[in-house]
């Protein structure tokens, strides 16, 4: 496992954010093609969650099949730089780090202009805290 510092992880940013925006515009072009192809789908008055749960899948067989392994396609090019996809709908990734001799993960949030918080490995974004660059050395 590759582990980042966070000037590591912030090199990485402009070559993973296209990435990023071409899996939001894939995954968007799935939920259309899912809402549309649904026929109990009226109006606006659907609750999206309940039509985007097909989207959690990738792997799912059945229609848009092609569309679902290019957005797989496009996760597996962002991981293969050492991040991991947490949150595909918030653009989340996290770099492996160490932070005092602890494992920990870097926080990246589409739409940020760096990498600029961490949070423990059996934690989420919702605890994320801001990253010291003083102190938070790698």
């Amino acid at each position: 496992m590759k582990i980042f510092s966070p000037e590591k992880a912030d090199a990485l940013i402009p070559k993973i954010r296209p990435l990023v925006e071409e899996m939001w515009a894939k995954r968007r072009d799935l939920a259309i093609k899912l809402l549309e192809s649904d026929p109990a789908v009226s109006g606006m008055h659907s609750a999206p969650q309940t039509r985007m749960a097909g989207l959690r899948s990738p792997f799912t067989p059945g229609p848009f099949s092609e569309l679902k392994s290019e957005i797989v396609r496009l996760i597996g090019r962002i991981e293969a730089y050492g991040c991991i996809v947490k949150d595909m709908d918030l653009g989340l990734l996290d770099f492996p780090s160490m932070r005092g001799g602890n494992s920990v993960y870097l926080c990246w949030k589409a739409g940020e202009p760096f990498v600029a918080h961490w949070h423990a490995v059996d934690e989420g974004f919702s605890t994320r805290r801001p990253i010291d660059r003083l102190t938070d050395r790698s």
